[in-house]
């Protein structure tokens, strides 16, 4: 059962796709005291677990820990951050009685979960104005199905999204591309999709390729889509501010980027320089930056992936300039300790400051709205001007797009990658444990940088993330310019990342139908344990395994070193081992086993009476054949 309750006049988030009557706030089941901030607060007996906020750090039950919605331009995912790229303000209270929560507010909240107080949950929303939402059940995977038909169907994207991904933060001119595609052939590395950067961009305006680079930019994207290689462009929020330019020309013309206080646009700094934040709050403004894809459309391009759209802000032009006074504050004096700090945060502070996103407004449906008011629907409305206008010009289920910033409803057009990690042993980890928590809010498109993004990769390091993605729908792998390569042809042991890959395309039937049914079901790809098994305590317990599918667990190797791991089994399972073409099965009992995991094999566990069904290895989806699969069961 689901309850609404309102307060205020809160924005349209447009997260919501189902009408429900709100009820009187004196029905709400927690207490709450409303003002300039709202809060509702509420206790846990010790046992009770706390699931959701999608995609945040630490574990997949939440207690423990501050955490806040506020969609972050975030590069360092350590243990002691609170927000990351999306605000996803669902959870689920899980002890005798199951409860769901939603707050669906557009701002700022924070989620005090078992920090302040062992037991106490303390959530603060930062404003007056919202949806709140509760969703009652017997299971917890009950409660989310029930939330995730509140909330519409997930994203589904083409087949071939489901293939190897390769990108690069470097990747600069057609012959880069040919290189990754032919070292990836002749190698026997599957392959679908490979990735262009800001560096195909002229000048790092959005729409536009370097004409040096590409001289003929349609015939080798039409080349490389006829050897089933699709190249999926990046596109950034920000529109550079250049007479002569067209979309920016037109969108300001049109009136379509975001202004200060006074009416004048709103001028901040990211990768070309001083851009224009176009207003997707504005449905006229996010309709004509929809209809901009065309230019990158009608060139063959049928995928792309939103960046930088929380949006990241390099500066303003006020806040350099208030930076600079600060500085020249400082000038010819002597610089003890604490002028010191007072510079550094001069400098520091300038970057995604609250001042400036205080600063700037949008227009929506008539009503002026300040962007702090509005800030994690920022990102999400930007995907769905790409997402709305994809679909009308080339189909449904026909394009592949994803963002790095996202809020609950997203999901209905786009999927997400997980953003800037690390070359650590801990995000594979991390990437495991934020796979059900995204699920939950209604993301299945998913996935993490493989390998890390920053810093530098190894081989047995992407050789073991490579064994979890070739789980997660989308499976890229993504590095910064000036980290160590990380194709996996830039390895000693090609053959064992041939194994691996290999793996994957064999499971891709068997991953594209559990994805259709878990987004037509309202339904989780991945769960925890304690979902399927709660009244095992030994499941609860267990946070670096996860169920996929009705089938399946899985169980990567995640550290350093190791030639395998233990595992829990919560009931009598059959262990495969997929490598290439080979097949190694074991039954297992219910327990604690430890296993032997090669670096090119990839772990399954199969329930019983279940059974996966797996293809030939291809070296692309377009070769897959889907006719002639082989059952792998456990009877």
């Amino acid at each position: 059962m689901i309850k609404k309750f309102t307060l205020g006049n809160p924005i349209k988030t447009e997260a919501v796709v189902e009408s429900v009557a709100p009820r009187p706030l004196s029905d709400f089941p927690f207490m709450i005291t409303t003002g300039d901030k709202t809060v509702i607060t509420f206790t846990l007996e010790s046992s009770d677990a706390v699931y959701g906020l999608g995609e945040a750090v630490r574990g997949i039950n939440k207690r423990g820990w501050i955490y806040e919605s506020w969609c972050s331009d975030e590069t360092n995912h350590t243990e002691d951050k609170r927000a990351l790229y999306g605000a996803h303000n669902f959870i689920i209270i899980s002890g005798e009685e199951k409860l769901g929560l939603f707050i669906d507010f557009p701002s700022k909240i924070e989620w005090d979960i078992c920090y302040s107080g062992v037991n106490e949950v303390k959530i603060t929303v930062f404003g007056s104005d919202m949806d709140l939402y509760t969703v009652s059940g017997e299971s917890e995977r009950g409660i989310v199905r029930r939330f995730r038909k509140l909330i519409g169907k997930s994203y589904i994207p083409p087949l071939w999204a489901f293939g190897y991904q390769q990108s690069c933060w470097g990747y600069a001119k057609q012959e880069d591309f040919i290189s990754v595609r032919d070292n990836h052939r002749k190698r026997n590395l599957p392959l679908d999709c490979i990735y262009m950067d800001i560096d195909y961009m002229d000048s790092f305006k959005d729409f536009t390729v370097k004409k040096e680079l590409f001289p003929d930019f349609k015939a080798f994207a039409d080349d490389m889509r006829s050897q089933n290689i699709h190249l999926i462009p990046i596109i950034d929020a920000g529109v550079k501010k250049e007479e002569g330019y067209s979309v920016y020309d037109e969108g300001h013309a049109k009136g379509y980027f975001c202004t200060d206080k006074d009416g004048n646009e709103f001028e901040c700094g990211v990768w070309p320089g001083i851009v224009g934040l176009p207003d997707f709050l504005n449905r006229d403004a996010r309709e004509w930056f929809g209809s901009q894809y065309k230019a990158l459309t009608d060139m063959g391009i049928d995928g792309f992936w939103n960046d930088m759209n929380e949006p990241a802000l390099f500066y303003s032009v006020d806040g350099l300039k208030k930076a600079d006074k600060k500085l020249e504050e400082l000038r010819d004096k002597q610089v003890d300790i604490w002028s010191f700090f007072k510079m550094k945060d001069a400098v520091l502070g300038i970057q995604n400051s609250m001042d400036d996103y205080s600063s700037f407004y949008h227009y929506m449906d008539g009503r002026k709205v300040c962007h702090k008011d509005a800030h994690n629907i920022y990102g999400a409305f930007m995907t769905r001007a790409a997402s709305d206008f994809l679909e009308k010009e080339l189909g449904k289920e026909k394009a592949l797009i994803f963002s790095r910033a996202s809020y609950i409803g997203a999901h209905r057009g786009s999927g997400i990658w997980f953003g800037d990690n690390f070359s650590w042993w801990s995000h594979i980890l991390l990437n495991l444990k934020m796979l059900p928590s995204v699920n939950m809010c209604g993301f299945l498109y998913c996935g993490a940088d493989l390998g890390g993004f920053n810093s530098n990769c190894t081989e047995d390091l992407l050789l073991r993330w490579l064994a979890l993605g070739v789980f997660t729908p989308l499976m890229r792998n993504h590095r910064a310019l000036g980290t160590r390569a990380q194709e996996a042809y830039q390895f000693e042991h090609t053959q064992w990342f041939s194994d691996v890959l290999a793996v994957r395309y064999r499971l891709i039937p068997y991953m594209y139908d559990t994805f259709r049914r878990c987004a037509e079901e309202y339904d989780m790809m991945f769960r925890p344990l304690a979902f399927d098994y709660p009244e095992d305590d030994m499941a609860r317990e267990v946070e670096d395994q996860l169920m996929l599918g009705e089938e399946c667990m899985i169980a990567p190797v995640y550290e350093q070193n190791r030639n395998g791991r233990y595992v829990y089994l919560p009931e009598d399972m059959l262990l495969v081992k997929l490598s290439g073409e080979n097949i190694v099965k074991e039954q297992l009992g219910r327990g604690v086993h430890y296993i032997d995991v090669r670096l090119n094999e990839v772990p399954l566990f199969i329930k019983k009476g279940k059974k996966i069904s797996l293809a030939k290895p291809a070296l692309n989806t377009a070769e897959l054949d889907a006719d002639n699969l082989f059952e792998v069961d456990f009877t």
